[in-house]
């Protein structure tokens, strides 16, 4: 594919601006280092945030400090690069210009990573009672709701009273579901052990719901078979083929076959699917671009817009197939991997050179079930147990990007893995008085109407996805 070259403005270094301090930006703006080039590094966020480690933090394994690293610190070095707080309010493509809020800013190439948010498939006002995991804040308001829910039932007498606050409710099955899955029966059979006087934790039901027919979809079927075993081991009651209908306070609904189930329960978190930054429609308006279901825009090979050479759509914004004709899942090796492929075809192109095709190697991927359990596909190789655990500690590691958080990571897993201590279960956030709904007191009036909720289907995006790729 031939794309004309983006000349080296006279007079001045060519200057790149990057939207998003995630994976896919943060790696662009690192991977520019040393380039005759000026870098603006623009996040609405002061901080870089390791998503895959999310459902520690929502679990009480992690503080949300391990996982999160000031933008300013990880290039302080970097002299070509400086960072802008503050939130991109449109584009004028035809001008070379980003909007802000108070000011705009011009660029010769711009790059737009600005990552993903929750979807609920329709029902937004699912979201008051079911937290996914894509932020901090996400995070420690499911912690608050999980380690509410247990406190509330240590003050209720009846047995009936204390059953929904004991039920736990994770929708979605694919790596994030059934990794919170995991870490909540640890939490329930082991981490609370002698904590409470009137409850007994290991009483609690962790319920994981998808609407495919197994879990970790994605996966060759005798890992989802061998991670949905480990699951059962735990004590998760996985109810697959099951269609979420309806939530309410203190109430999920699903369909299985032709049934409609109610379950009690204050507690729900979301781990079912996502859908583009709201970023994307507007950069899709003011371009002319095609999107997909997902809100992505469609790419060139190269990654940049059509008709558009200097701008480039990474990460969970960009639709983009790989070498089988499926799209590029939405993880965080693939947005690292598109981040550099950018910075390095901005400077080739500075230079006067042709653009390249983005060409995506998988080398497979994992996810963790609990301690010493875990599913791995790497190539052609297949494992599961304590050596697919194993490896995945240790590339999830080695992908942390500041060194400091690595250490403190590596310390509170190696603390975790022989007390099963969970020291960061503090309840925080919102104040509401135990007792009360975990999520808004008023109902949605809305009608029942069924949601397929199918974390593994291919071409869609799954929060939170354990992969190793090249």
């Amino acid at each position: 594919m031939s794309v004309p070259a983006v000349p080296l403005p006279s007079g001045r270094l060519h200057h790149v601006v990057i939207i998003g301090g995630g994976f896919a930006g943060l790696n662009a703006a690192l991977a520019l280092k040393g380039s005759p080039v000026e870098v603006t590094l623009i996040d609405k966020r002061n901080f870089h945030l390791f998503q895959p480690l999310l459902y520690q933090v929502a679990t009480g394994s992690l503080s949300p400090a391990n996982i999160a690293a000031p933008l300013r610190k990880i290039l302080a070095r970097q002299k070509n690069c400086r960072v802008l707080m503050g939130e991109v309010t449109g584009f004028d493509l035809d001008r070379r210009r980003v909007k802000l809020a108070d000011r705009e800013v011009r660029y010769d190439s711009l790059i737009v990573a600005a990552g993903a948010s929750h979807s609920y498939f329709g029902r937004p006002e699912w979201e008051q009672f079911a937290p996914g995991l894509k932020t901090i804040e996400d995070a420690t308001e499911a912690r608050r709701r999980v380690f509410t829910a247990f406190e509330t039932a240590e003050r209720l007498d009846e047995p009936e009273a204390r059953a929904p606050w004991l039920t736990f409710v994770i929708v979605g099955a694919g790596p994030t579901g059934v990794e919170l899955a995991g870490a909540m029966a640890e939490i329930s059979r082991h981490s609370l052990t002698d904590n409470f006087r009137s409850i007994n934790p290991h009483s609690a039901r962790i319920v994981l719901l998808e609407a495919g027919q197994r879990v970790l979809s994605a996966f060759p079927e005798h890992l989802s078979d061998a991670a949905r075993a480990s699951l059962e081991k735990l004590g998760v009651e996985v109810v697959t083929g099951a269609m979420v209908t309806e939530m309410r306070s203190g109430e999920v609904e699903y369909r299985l076959g032709d049934v409609t189930h109610k379950l009690p329960t204050h507690t729900i978190l979301w781990a079912a699917g996502v859908q583009c930054s709201p970023l994307a429609k507007k950069l899709a308006d003011a371009a002319g671009a095609s999107t997909d279901r997902a809100g992505r825009l469609m790419v060139n090979e190269d990654l940049t817009l059509p008709g558009k050479p200097e701008v480039f759509v990474i990460g969970d914004m960009a639709h983009r197939t790989g070498e089988d004709g499926k799209p590029l899942p939405g993880v965080a090796p693939v947005a690292i991997a598109e981040g550099k492929f950018a910075a390095k075809e901005i400077v080739r192109r500075s230079r006067g050179k042709q653009a390249k095709t983005f060409k995506y190697r998988d080398l497979g991927s994992l996810a963790t079930i609990g301690r010493s359990s875990a599913v791995a596909q790497i190539g052609k190789y297949e494992f599961s147990g304590f050596v697919a655990w194993a490896l995945w500690l240790v590339i999830h590691l080695m992908k942390i990007v500041s060194f400091r958080n690595r250490v403190l990571v590596l310390i509170q897993w190696c603390w975790s893995y022989v007390s099963y201590d969970r020291s960061a279960r503090l309840i925080t956030g919102a104040d509401k008085p135990l007792g009360s709904a975990s999520a808004a007191a008023a109902e949605p009036p809305s009608a029942p109407r069924p949601v397929i909720v199918n974390t593994g289907a291919s071409g869609a995006p799954s929060a939170g996805v354990a992969s190793i790729r090249a």
